[in-house]
């Protein structure tokens, strides 16, 4: 069976970390950024870790 082929949009939006974490970014920060609060688009900058219920599914897509 051949080689599965790589997710174009998730190659983009995740990374793996060294412990086999899958990083990504969080969502909200796009557009309507003045309503929002300078504390919480701060909060906003930082990066997240994809749940463990939708890791597998997406280091396959990787």
């Amino acid at each position: 069976m051949p080689k599965q082929k790589s997710h174009s949009g998730a190659k983009k939006r995740f990374s793996l970390t060294g412990s086999g974490k899958i990083k990504r970014a969080k969502m909200n920060r796009r557009h309507i950024l003045s309503k929002k609060s300078p504390k919480r688009k701060r909060g906003l900058r930082k990066a997240a870790f994809v749940d463990q219920t939708q890791a597998k599914t997406i280091k396959g897509m990787i």
